[in-house]
């Protein structure tokens, strides 16, 4: 199925019933008096997080959705049916915002959040309602509201714990292969991956985190170049980057550190929340350095790079470094999930002492 992470729709809710205007006509019942019903409300439109989705593919073709309006009152005290609501069904992670004012209406990251997206109409009111002492024959009604029209904006931002950052060819793919079961594509030219994929690193029992991979960044992506800044919205939910670069290029003109510098400046230009995210140093492909330059390869590069945080040195492709790199992440995030519970503990409010009033207590 193709992958489709934008979509933009409209939705029209349904307009409410009619009230109507009616009286009594009955054999043996004189004056009998008003009865008009409310009219039925209109349809509305909800959006469900399905976890059992993973494209907005959907809408990409099905871009208008309206609901049914609702029936109109009728004599004999009869209201009208109300019109029934529809759901549209997306990937949990969806973002939900109006187009029109680029307000965010909801962030649907948890399976079965359903959020109201377009409202519909009231129904009518009978001239049952208008009834007095003083106006025993109303012939007032009031007509149904109608109902909400949108045009809105779908973003797909997946779910994942960590992600994976780097140039064409860093190894990103070969990675997300080795150190779980997902299958991405992987060849010898730039930009194999075309779409971001997800994997599932399972480290030990009931300990394992989602790995997401994104097409290669290039010098120039903030001015569209490439393929990979309009997929960097799926690393802003995760809460570690794992930065590959390739050490071993076949290009003797290359410079990994200037690259490493150029893919941080353009993530910096992209969004400065996600650029300041906890980022670690991964460098592949050492596999294709002599055994005996391979700690003076690291370490001049890590000079040149001016890097003095975490750094990781592996090879997706033989597997060396990568069980040490993923229960590493596993670590961090456990811990980082500690302190997040610690710290909304502490801004919860504390229970007040009551003094009982029963002596005997």
């Amino acid at each position: 199925m193709k992958f489709v992470d934008e979509a933009i729709i409209e939705v029209h809710a349904g307009k409410g019933g009619d009230g109507v205007a009616s009286f009594r006509r009955e054999k043996y019942v004189p004056r009998g008096g008003p009865d008009g019903g409310d009219g039925g409300r209109g349809g509305s439109l909800y959006a469900l997080a399905d976890r059992n989705l993973n494209t907005l593919i959907d809408y990409r073709y099905a871009r208008i959705h309206r609901a049914r309006d609702g029936e109109n009152g009728r004599g004999s005290d009869q209201y009208g049916k109300s019109a029934p609501d529809i759901e549209l069904r997306v990937p949990v992670g969806t973002v939900v915002s109006d187009l029109e004012t680029s307000e965010a209406i909801a962030d649907l990251d948890r399976d079965g959040t359903r959020v109201l997206v377009a409202r519909g109409g009231a129904g009518g009111l009978g001239n049952l309602h208008f009834k007095s002492s003083v106006n025993r024959a109303p012939r007032q009604f009031t007509r149904g509201a109608e109902g909400e029209h949108r045009r809105l904006k779908l973003e797909l931002k997946l779910l994942a714990d960590v992600g994976l950052l780097g140039m064409p060819n860093a190894g990103k793919s070969t990675l997300i292969r080795a150190i779980s079961a997902a299958r991405p594509k992987v060849a010898d030219y730039p930009f194999t991956t075309l779409v971001p994929s997800l994997g599932v690193v399972r480290v030990d029992v009931n300990r394992s985190f989602v790995l997401a991979d994104i097409p290669g960044l290039i010098e120039g992506a903030s001015e569209g170049a490439g393929l990979g800044l309009q997929f960097l919205r799926h690393l802003v939910r995760t809460r570690l980057l794992l930065h590959l670069v390739d050490v071993a290029p076949l290009d003797a003109g290359t410079d990994p550190a200037r690259e490493a510098r150029a893919i941080v400046q353009e993530l910096r230009k992209y969004d400065d929340a996600l650029y300041r995210k906890p980022r670690w140093l991964v460098l592949n492909k050492i596999d294709l350095v002599p055994a005996g330059e391979r700690e003076r390869a690291a370490k001049r590069f890590l000079r040149n790079y001016r890097w003095k945080d975490k750094c990781f040195i592996i090879s997706a492709l033989t597997g060396e470094g990568c069980r040490e790199l993923a229960f590493a992440v596993m670590g961090h995030l456990e811990k980082d999930s500690g302190s997040r519970r610690q710290d909304s503990a502490k801004s919860m409010p504390r229970k007040r002492k009551t003094r009982s009033l029963n002596p005997e207590s």
